[in-house]
């Protein structure tokens, strides 16, 4: 048996703790060494002074920042509507290609047709078509509003991936669970409601997390068929002042947005990888 030292640690721990440090320190030392030369080396290049100028002009941020800010609340109202919209329809989607009734079976096979086609049409594509094609049509305002075409066209293109989420977390689930609810005497939508989804839905939480930071950026492509929001009004401004600036102060707001998001869902996978440990 270990025996612990005056600290309380054995000579395993103590060896573990050693070699945490030095990885740590060998990260943050190869880092700075990393920033370093990016800070020494990139100005000295021969256009460096060109692209901060066209890129980095502080000035230009300063004055575009906060319009960009009311332009990124766009992004957010159509990120607001279409989230719920999406974890409905990719979870209604997943239902049905699991049902197991031979009577459903047009059901499997519509949600089998509707995933292939959308998560095989590129997302660009599927705004165009929709967001140009029905408005097309000569429809009265407000339905032929290119913010309800374009977040549809958000909504079934990412209803796709999500549904097939789902439906990993629902096969995740280890089938001796039905066999033993079934047994019990539950129906199959007591066992799909009460059994499956509860554990489906909490296995594929990291995963849907992303789906989300993905929809957070791809809410941009609405700009292609008229919203302003903020990559739309990032253009105005790039044309105004002849500068690619304010694209950058956009990525900065996504980038405030995004990392805290990703860095939850890294933490989300971490905790299920240590409970199924």
């Amino acid at each position: 048996m270990p025996v612990p030292n005056a600290a309380g640690l054995t000579r395993r721990e103590l060896y573990e703790q050693k070699q945490r440090l030095k990885s740590l320190v060998i990260a943050a030392a190869s880092t700075i060494f990393v920033i370093a030369a990016i800070v020494i080396i990139v100005p000295l290049t021969p256009g460096w002074q060109k692209v901060q100028k066209s890129f980095f002009d502080g000035a230009v941020l300063a004055k575009t920042f906060p319009k960009l800010l009311d332009a990124f609340m766009v992004n957010v109202m159509i990120f607001a509507w279409s989230a719920p919209a999406i974890a409905i329809l990719g979870l209604l989607i997943a239902l049905a290609r699991d049902a197991k009734s031979p009577a459903l079976f047009p059901l499997r096979i519509f949600g089998a047709a509707f995933t292939d086609i959308f998560r095989g049409v590129p997302v660009i594509l599927t705004v165009y078509l929709i967001g140009f094609g029905i408005p097309g049509l000569g429809l009265p305002r407000p339905w032929n509003s290119p913010f309800i075409w374009g977040s549809l066209a958000l909504i079934l293109t990412y209803s796709a991936y999500v549904a097939e989420i789902f439906r990993a977390g629902i096969d995740s689930v280890h089938p001796s669970q039905r066999a033993a609810a079934l047994s019990l005497g539950l129906s199959e939508r007591q066992v799909m409601r009460d059994v499956i989804l509860p554990q489906a839905i909490r296995n594929v939480v990291p995963s849907q997390m992303n789906m989300l930071i993905a929809l957070q950026k791809d809410v941009s492509l609405l700009s292609f068929i008229g919203p302003v929001e903020i990559f739309r009004q990032a253009g105005v401004f790039k044309s105004l002042f002849a500068n690619f600036t304010p694209y950058v102060g956009a990525a900065i707001i996504f980038l405030i947005v995004t990392i805290p998001a990703t860095r939850y869902a890294d933490y989300l996978m971490a905790r299920q990888m240590r409970e199924r440990r």
